[in-house]
Formats: C-alpha cells, structure tokens, sequence
C-alpha cells in the first residue's frame, strides 16, 4: 500500500470529510497530522507529515460528494414542510396475528383525521408511529405481540417532496446530512413517492423545523 493510498482510504472512511475537503472546510496541515498515526499503522513505517499533505492535496476531486446544481434546484422546490408533535413508536416482532392487529388499528381511527399513524412492516419486525393519544388503544390490540421497542416524546416533520424526487440522486443524503450535522438524531424514516417524513425527539424538532426551511429558502 502507498501512501496516497492510505489517505484515500482513511477519508474515505470518516463521514463527512470528504465533502468539508471539497468545500476547503479542512486545515490540511491539522488534518496529515491527525492521521499520522493511522497512516503509519497501516504502512508498517514513519511518514512525514509534509507527504501526507502532498497526498492530500493531489487527491483528484470527488465530485460525488460535492452538492449539485440539480440538488440546490431541486431544493428550492421542496413543498410544504408539516411538524406533528406528541408521537410515539412501537416496533413488534412480525408474527401471525400482528397483520390482523395493524387491520384492526387502521379501522378504528379511519374517520379521525387529527390521529397520526404511520405503519412500516420490514422482513422481521415491523413500526408504528402514532399519535400518544393512540397509546391505550395500541396497549389493547397488541397486547398478544412482542414489542421490541418503544419511544416516547417524539415529534416529525414530513417534507413534500417534487415529482421530480427519483430522478435526482443525492436527495436522501444531502437532507439526512445536513440534519447530522447539527447534532439531530433521526430516530425514523418513513417515505412515499412524494414526501418524506422524518422523526426526531421532541427537544430537535424545531431545530430541524429550522433548517429545512432555511435550505428551502437558500436556493
């Protein structure tokens, strides 16, 4: 292995370093020195930090990772942006019964239109998320399943997206990237076609909020 190798790899496997190098966010200099040890770990010798830098700043330019025009556009573009607030998630294990119990809660909330409730069914379990006020009704219709998991005090933002959403790679990312960068934790995604709906801990949904709406307006 090179050295120009061994930088490759280790920006490669930090998150987020290689678009804060496209963007010139990085000090070099502080950044060879950092993973100095690293580097000479995988060579089985000394480097000197001078190499290190060169590598760096030979490295060809990852466009990949570098927010483009069409994402910026498509960004402008975003509908409406809905926050719903007192949430809670169930997961279950998926069992025989658990398909006739997500029948049984669809049916009896079918004329309340102020209820969120959301259903993802995966290979081995599947999650709900709900409003709070469902919370003795799910105790009830469930009370023969497994719960794997549960979460109180959470919130969401649903996000409408254009039509135009599957033509545009990145989307997920540059979204989901922004959010992590402020420190807000994605407890759940949750997707249609033409929205997206995100949910949060109560404490970061106007955090959230507030940033989508600003990278709405931004472009």
């Amino acid at each position: 292995m090179t050295i120009a190798q061994a930088v490759e790899d280790y920006i490669r496997n930090s998150p987020f370093l290689e678009e804060a190098l496209s963007d010139q966010l990085i000090n070099i200099s502080s950044l060879a020195r950092q993973m100095q040890p690293e580097v000479e770990k995988q060579l089985g010798k000394k480097v000197q930090t001078g190499a290190l830098v060169m590598a760096i700043n030979r490295r060809p330019a990852q466009d990949s990772y570098r927010v483009s025009k069409s994402i910026r556009e498509f960004m402008s573009r975003l509908g409406d942006i809905i926050v719903r607030s007192d949430l809670r998630d169930y997961t279950f294990e998926n069992s025989a019964g658990l398909n006739a119990c997500n029948r049984l809660l669809m049916d009896g909330i079918a004329g309340e239109k102020e209820i969120f409730c959301t259903i993802s069914q995966g290979v081995f379990e599947t999650t709900l998320v709900v409003s709070s006020l469902l919370a003795d009704r799910i105790g009830e219709i469930y009370k023969d399943e497994k719960m794997l998991a549960g979460m109180k005090k959470l919130s969401s933002v649903t996000i409408r997206l254009p039509e135009s959403n599957t033509e545009v790679s990145g989307i997920y990312y540059f979204l989901l990237k922004r959010l992590a960068w402020i420190g807000i934790n994605i407890c759940e995604v949750i997707s249609t076609s033409n929205e997206v709906t995100l949910v949060v801990s109560e404490k970061d949904v106007h955090k959230a909020f507030a940033l989508l709406m600003e990278m709405k307006q931004a472009n």
